[in-house]
């Protein structure tokens, strides 16, 4: 009996899980494109509102695929790199002002950025003025507020994980005459590749989907992001119309996620079982 309902929730939360992705996929073939004739199981399957979103004048959504993938990638990376600097500066180096650094930041990242949003506004407003690439309605602009956003936490997570990493590696470099960039690039980074994967993937996955942010700072259509983007496809009453093409552009929306995930996967998994010290 205890055997039965164990299989029961377990079916009940597959079937939880599956249903939203199942009416998406359903909407996205759904010939009609509205929400009101949208089932379940679709009547008539048909690719028409894939071919009508990749060909629509009206929502350039090959540029948001573009716009997003690129402050995706870029940031990520970028975010990566300096905050495993700055995380192995504060775990393996002692230095004037290192408690206070790292209480300021996780101090800082216990307000959200949207709070600073009137500042950052202002900045913005005088950063278009004098240097407009890095201005609103720009890739790059929006790709630096995300990048001094996720500095913080991004920092805090690796040198958790650059603390469990023994400082005899180092030592032992350093008797041999390597330099701190040599170990840190030779040693220390095949040796934490599971965090870096995980913080590249979350990175990734919060830059694609965030849309407060964007929202302010993205005016021009042809520099809005995804979650811009699709949410003025389904704004006001426009909804039921163009549902089909929404649940559609979700579809091609989740490629990027899921193939990043995949990538990334190989590399949690190595770095887990050959990131062992040897005696």
């Amino acid at each position: 009996m205890r055997l039965a309902l164990r299989h029961a929730f377990v079916l009940a939360v597959c079937a939880f899980a599956i249903f939203p992705i199942l009416f998406v996929v359903s909407a996205a073939l759904n010939p009609l494109g509205t929400l009101a004739s949208t089932d379940l199981l679709p009547t008539g399957a048909s690719p028409a509102n894939f071919g009508e979103l990749l060909t629509s004048d009206v929502y350039p959504f090959g540029r948001w695929f573009f716009n997003s993938v690129f402050i995706a990638l870029l940031s990520s990376f970028a975010s990566l790199l300096l905050s495993m600097f700055a995380a192995y500066a504060f775990s393996r180096m002692r230095f004037a002002g290192r408690r206070v650094g790292l209480l300021a930041l996780l101090m800082v990242q216990m307000f959200p950025q949207f709070l600073a949003i009137v500042t950052i506004f202002i900045i913005f407003t005088r950063v278009t003025q004098l240097y407009p690439a890095f201005g609103f309605d720009t890739v790059w602009g929006l790709m630096l507020l995300y990048l001094g956003g996720a500095l913080g936490v991004n920092t805090w997570l690796m040198k958790g994980f650059l603390d469990t990493v023994p400082k005899e590696l180092d030592e032992a470099a350093t008797v041999d005459g390597a330099t701190h960039a040599q170990i840190f690039w030779k040693i220390i980074m095949p040796l934490v590749t599971p965090i870096l994967a995980v913080t590249a993937l979350l990175m990734f996955i919060t830059t694609m989907s965030e849309f407060l942010m964007a929202n302010v700072f993205l005016r021009d259509p042809e520099s809005k992001t995804l979650a811009v983007g699709m949410y003025g496809m389904i704004a006001g009453d426009r909804r039921n119309d163009n549902f089909g093409m929404f649940a559609a552009a979700t579809l091609l929306t989740a490629i990027p996620t899921v193939s990043v995930f995949l990538w990334l996967q190989k590399y949690i998994v190595s770095g887990l079982t050959s990131g062992a010290v040897k005696g």
